[in-house]
């Protein structure tokens, strides 16, 4: 069996951006992805997908009609509140960034490349030179492939592919998201509905805040973001299976001044789960270009998020997809090269921006996220 020119380690968004991308220039590529199957997708909520960016990969990949299909302009509007629940400002009304949920998203991109290009059940161990200096992936289920002119690394924040080019390592930011969904049958669903209704409501209060997103298909996310240590939520601290005694914590330890809408959240909310936020600097972006490796979203560049990482990521896709088109395959170091150039700045911009969104969201009162989302 002939080798693929690349390797696509990472079947999220990024990954399937650039798959579908080499599909339509007619670069022979192959995924590998850690998921045993398309049904074991991981929830990943909402995504609000920008017109200059994740759009516009989208048009190259001739998949703008499909995702317009599931494209929610409704959603766009985002309410700002404080932690008694008094609201300060509403806007995103007819904005272009229209939500879609993570999992249409990723299917509308599944579906547009052949099945025999994706390998299931692949969880990458480990990417190193080989004896040629062609890196070899050695793969959880025992198998090793190699002879690859390019491996393409877009396997997020725990990358494990980010070691061929550089030592930076995510670092923790001190803060944390506990999700849950309000689903149709909550006894507290039709309160938020009336309140919320379309889009998403952002509430800060004393250094931590509370998310309520709207999904396609009705449900409601709720994010708490919270400071907390690093493991506290996933080091046996806190035991997220006991769901009363994750209210307790929740309630008595970061929600005990806030008001009794904001509580009914954490007394009404199961199957809760932790997503403790890391973060790469801009000063880990500039690594020297490694031959046959690169990096692509998270992997490269992962930033707290602040509602750019996904249009950072699937931009870098259609920017190497570009590129490599450019040069062609027998060039792939120069278009590797003068990728990364690009996408280096860009990422300092978005980690740079995402900082800041990160201190405003964890303010005292959300004046501070208000003066810095109309400044």
């Amino acid at each position: 069996m002939n080798t693929p020119v690349i390797a696509i380690i990472g079947a999220g968004p990024c990954g399937l951006t650039l798959a579908r991308l080499f599909e339509c220039k007619g670069i022979d590529y192959v995924v590998y992805e850690r998921d045993e199957s398309p049904e074991s997708n991981r929830n990943g909520g909402s995504l609000d997908i920008h017109g200059d960016t994740g759009q516009l990969a989208l048009r190259e990949c001739g998949l703008f009609d499909k995702f317009m299909q599931r494209a929610r302009y409704e959603d766009t509007v985002f309410a700002i509140a404080d932690k008694a629940g008094e609201r300060l400002l509403e806007l995103g009304q007819g904005r272009d960034a229209p939500e879609i949920d993570r999992t249409d998203l990723r299917q509308i991109l599944l579906d547009s490349i052949p099945e025999d290009k994706i390998k299931w059940g692949h969880a990458l161990k480990s990417a190193t030179p080989g004896n040629d200096k062609s890196p070899v992936l050695r793969f959880a289920n025992d198998t090793e492939f190699s002879g690859f002119k390019l491996i393409v690394g877009a396997d997020g924040a725990w990358s494990k592919v980010r070691p061929m080019v550089t030592r930076a390592t995510p670092m923790y930011t001190g803060k944390s998201f506990i999700v849950s969904t309000i689903h149709h049958a909550n006894p507290l669903y039709e309160t938020i509905a009336s309140k919320v209704k379309a889009g998403s409501s952002l509430s800060i209060g004393c250094g931590k805040y509370i998310m309520i997103q709207r999904q396609g298909d009705g449900s409601y996310r709720i994010s708490f973001g919270l400071q907390a240590p690093e493991g506290f939520f996933r080091n046996g601290s806190v035991d997220l299976q006991d769901t009363e005694a994750t209210r307790r914590v929740l309630l008595l330890q970061f929600y005990a001044d806030w008001s009794d809408e904001y509580k009914d959240l954490v007394r009404y909310s199961t199957d809760f789960c932790a997503w403790p936020l890391y973060s790469l600097s801009p000063e880990d972006m500039g690594w020297e270009s490694m031959q046959g490796v690169t990096l692509a979203g998270d992997a490269a560049h992962l930033a707290y998020p602040g509602g750019e990482g996904v249009n950072v990521a699937m931009t870098d896709s259609l920017k190497l997809a570009s590129k490599i088109a450019e040069h062609g395959v027998n060039h792939i170091a120069q278009a590797v090269q003068e990728y990364e150039a690009d996408m280096f700045s860009r990422a300092i911009d978005a980690i740079t921006e995402s900082k800041a969104m990160e201190n405003v969201m964890y303010s005292e009162n959300p004046q501070a996220f208000v003066d810095h989302i109309c400044a």
